[in-house]
């Protein structure tokens, strides 16, 4: 029953912000920008992550205090704090961008935020193959660059109405479950209510027929950031926390996209940085499908290795290695898959307009 109340209350507030983030937008005229990476056109709002992270910081801080224990609420604090920082700084690069160094100073300080409290990746653990190691001190500058790389890595896959948003909430909904399994009920009542924030985002961002507000830099680097968190949440004596190969899983799509644009840029001899419009989602809808058609393509994978991981979690044995390395295979050769397909619809060897890969 907490879980239906904390969902329904969360996206109530959240459609509630956000609604009031239109309105206010609107009057003031605070519309996305437009660079290389924007496929969109006309006068549409920036700031739906307001809305949305406000809700879901709000609903976090209400559980925090109604379980104030040692093992959750007290730690927990540095992380609430460092969600607020992201947003705002978020948000300042909506209005102004800021430079590279900047914002990852501000990424920084939240991520070692987290680390204060404790919160790492401790193990690489696989009783089946009798794999176990600690990573001891090691594990904080590698939680570290997790955190920093995830909050980024969601940034790039928000080129589509509903897209970064949806895929946020499948992983959300994966990790409430995962959590579930595991006993730890804090962490999965935290996840249900980000799914649930983020749902009350996407009924004014999904493309019927177009979005009528984004969720800006700083709704993206907001939910990039707590998805990074989110796996590090333990029951307290960090024995429920997510494996990093498994976390790692659940965020293959921003992962493999952020690779690619890394890969590509330096091939290219340039900046890792600058904007460009070969991203994943601009290879599909160069493919032929429409933002619709991206949603769906990406949200089943999405959901399909959500499946794969949460399963490879509960279950025993052996099994579970070829069920999340399953997951792996299936990500890469979904990337592999449309970079040669968008390839040769460049070089004109599928011709779209013949081979109409989705009806619009």
């Amino acid at each position: 029953m907490k879980y239906i109340i904390a969902a329904c209350v969360t996206f109530c507030v959240s459609a509630t912000f956000v609604a009031l983030m239109i309105k206010i937008a609107h009057q003031r005229s605070w519309f996305d920008h437009h660079d290389q990476r924007k496929i969109h056109s006309g006068e549409i709002p920036r700031l739906g992550g307001i809305g949305f992270a406000g809700a879901f910081i709000l609903v976090a801080l209400v559980l925090t205090v109604s379980n104030f224990t040692e093992s959750f609420g007290i730690r927990i604090i540095p992380a609430l704090i460092a969600m607020p920082l992201i947003l705002i700084f978020g948000v300042v690069d909506d209005f102004k961008p800021l430079r590279p160094r900047n914002k990852l100073l501000v990424q920084s300080v939240a991520a070692v935020l987290v680390l204060s409290a404790g919160y790492t990746f401790h193990r690489l653990s696989f009783a089946p193959l009798g794999l176990r190691i600690e990573f001891g001190f090691a594990g904080y500058p590698l939680t570290f660059l997790w955190i920093v790389g995830v909050t980024n890595a969601l940034n790039l896959i928000d080129g589509v109405d509903g897209l970064a948003g949806g895929v946020s909430a499948i992983i959300s909904i994966t990790l409430a479950a995962i959590f579930a399994a595991k006993g730890n009920a804090d962490a999965s009542l935290l996840c249900v209510a980000l799914a649930a924030a983020i749902g009350g985002f996407l009924v004014f961002n999904a493309p019927f027929p177009q979005a009528k507000i984004f969720m800006g830099d700083g709704g993206s680097q907001f939910l990039g950031f707590t998805l990074a968190f989110l796996p590090l949440l333990d029951d307290g004596a960090g024995g429920a926390s997510l494996p990093i190969p498994f976390a790692a899983a659940l965020l293959l799509i921003p992962i493999f996209d952020t690779f690619a644009a890394i890969w590509r840029r330096k091939r290219d001899g340039r900046r890792i940085d600058s904007p460009d419009r070969a991203h994943m989602h601009h290879k599909l809808m160069n493919m032929g499908f429409d933002a619709r058609g991206v949603d769906a393509v990406v949200y089943t994978l999405q959901v399909a290795l959500g499946v794969l991981v949460y399963v490879s979690v509960v279950t025993p044995g052996i099994s579970a290695i070829f069920l999340l390395g399953a997951a792996y295979a299936i990500a890469l050769a979904f990337f592999t898959a449309i970079h040669f397909m968008n390839r040769a619809v460049n070089t004109g060897k599928i011709d779209i307009k013949k081979h109409q890969i989705l009806n619009n």
